[in-house]
């Protein structure tokens, strides 16, 4: 039975050019919309650009521009960026779409009614030189956790400062220290979700990966703390609340919300019931796609947000935390300016090969460190020497103008059968490296068959032979282009068309007809010197 999958991708801030990082974040949610296609599975896959909070607004002082005019502009980029990248997305909308600020609005209200958002006052970071209240994002503070210098709004190492860490902050605008000052904010009662946070957290868990898992294990530990959930901000959301008409909602809380914006209308475009992927349902699985410093954002605010809500929201199952990508040994960060961009990669190599790369060799569960070395030899490697070198030696022999309905190995057929199933369990346990070893094996076994086999001997001795083998290894090529298409969905097109198979389906296949292949299959990849 088929069932709902509901993927969600981390929506990126409008602020610079998107990185390597975000990309080895994200790909995973194209990675398992295409899987789960392939299963014929019902898939939304929603994401979106943030278009507000401090990162913008600093931007845009720098360049003199509107925070808008910034958003806009990377929005753009981003829409542009996926679309090369052959990103599956059914909407990637934005946060400062008109649709997602009046829903926004709506369940942010309902929450408060409910009774989990509530005014509070507390002494809060002023800059005197500026002549406003911070948000946290303006302000330098010392990180508790790894001791390092870092925004008032989160750490690189994924510590959240709470109020009493800003009380020495200094303001990044001016460079002024600043000064204590009561204000009135609302606050997200997280602290009385905490049991049914942990509860949550005790049932899916085993769902996630490991950083996801640590690090909300810590958060709880440590015990919830209410979060201020309005920032002091001349742009963003309106707050709907009255009182608060001058203040803006912390762009976490509306970010995380747009999954349900998102699919709202998508839902309203296609006429059907965006509740079938949001309200509790045994046929309904949930994923995050996100990178490791968004980790509290989904597995602790989002839950919290459809707790607070009390309407029978399913909640998201499984977290599919991405960790860093290091460009020499070094983490990758906007502020710091030193990513290489997705822009620059896809303008000078393959973008299946670079998909590959992400998914294959990515940052799991421990940090990787990007070298243009070690990704040209995984490139030759895996893509030139062992997959392209297979499917052109198998359709493109010389001479051969028709592969012919043969006979199939029957010791092929069961391996085909096993790796279905193997690559399968590693996919659903989150462990797309070794899925994607899996199939690299699989290629290897092709090609040691075929060197076995000796096709060119055959050829000129026992045309029999020779039609089997190349017939099973055909039949490994089509079963590839199954297992490949979510990681490179051009090239595997191309070899469906050219050997006119029906659509990815996760099951093995056998050619039953005879194959035209006298116009020769063109290289898939090109080797990068």
């Amino acid at each position: 039975m088929s069932k709902k999958i509901l993927i969600g991708g981390a929506w990126p801030y409008a602020n610079s050019s998107l990185h390597l990082g975000h990309l080895a974040a994200l790909i995973s949610g194209d990675f398992l919309k295409r899987y789960h296609k392939i299963l014929g599975d019902d898939v939304l896959y929603v994401s979106g650009t943030d278009c507000h909070g401090t990162p913008i607004t600093e931007r845009a002082l720098k360049e003199g521009i509107k925070p808008e005019e910034i958003a806009d502009k990377y929005h753009k980029e981003f829409k542009e960026v996926f679309e090369k990248m052959n990103f599956d997305y059914d909407i990637y909308t934005k946060t400062s779409d008109e649709h997602h600020k009046k829903h926004v609005q709506e369940i942010f209200l309902k929450i408060y009614n409910n009774g989990y958002i509530y005014p509070k006052k507390s002494l809060q970071p002023f800059c005197e030189k500026c002549n406003k209240f911070e948000a946290d994002r303006e302000l330098e503070v010392i990180c508790k956790s790894c001791g390092m210098v870092t925004k008032g709004d989160q750490c690189d190492c994924g510590y959240i400062p709470t109020e009493e860490d800003l009380i020495d902050a200094k303001c990044r605008i001016c460079g002024s220290k600043t000064i204590q000052k009561e204000n009135t904010h609302l606050y997200l009662a997280l602290s009385k979700l905490q049991k049914q946070i942990e509860k949550y957290v005790e049932k899916n868990e085993k769902n996630w990966r490991i950083a996801s898992k640590n690090e909300t294990e810590k958060f709880l530990k440590e015990g919830l703390i209410d979060r201020a959930v309005t920032r002091d901000l001349p742009y963003g959301i309106e707050i709907p609340i009255k009182g608060f008409e001058n203040k803006r909602m912390y762009v976490w809380v509306e970010a995380v919300l747009g999954y349900i914006t998102a699919t709202m209308k998508i839902c309203e475009e296609r006429n059907i019931s965006w509740e079938d992927y949001w309200k509790e349902s045994e046929n309904l699985k949930m994923y995050m796609c996100h990178g490791k410093d968004n980790i509290p954002f989904h597995t602790m605010i989002l839950p919290g947000l459809l707790l607070a809500l009390d309407e029978n929201y399913h909640l998201p199952d499984v977290m599919v935390a991405s960790q860093y990508v290091n460009i020499d040994s070094e983490k990758i960060s906007k502020s710091k300016g030193n990513g290489i961009t997705i822009l620059d990669m896809i303008k000078e190599y393959d973008v299946d090969s670079l998909r590959y790369y992400m998914i294959a060799y990515g940052p799991e569960n421990a940090d990787i460190n990007f070298t243009m070395e070690n990704y040209i030899n995984v490139h030759n490697s895996d893509l030139v020497n062992k997959f392209g070198n297979f499917v052109n030696r198998t359709l493109n022999f010389k001479g051969l103008e028709t592969i012919v309905l043969g006979k199939m190995d029957n010791e092929i057929t069961d391996i085909i059968v096993n790796k279905y199933d193997i690559i399968s369990k590693y996919i659903e346990k989150l462990e797309f490296r070794k899925a994607c070893a899996e199939i690299i094996d699989l290629i290897e076994i092709g090609n040691k068959y075929y060197d076995e086999r000796k096709p060119w001997i055959d050829y000129k001795e026992n045309i029999e032979e020779f039609n089997n083998t190349i017939y099973t290894c055909t039949n490994i090529i089509a079963n590839l282009t199954n297992m490949l298409e979510p990681l490179i969905p051009e090239k595997t097109e191309r070899i469906r068309k050219y050997l006119k198979l029906d659509k990815a389906k996760w099951e093995i296949i056998n050619i039953d007809k005879d194959i035209d292949v006298s116009n020769s299959m063109e290289i898939l990849f090109e080797r990068i010197k």
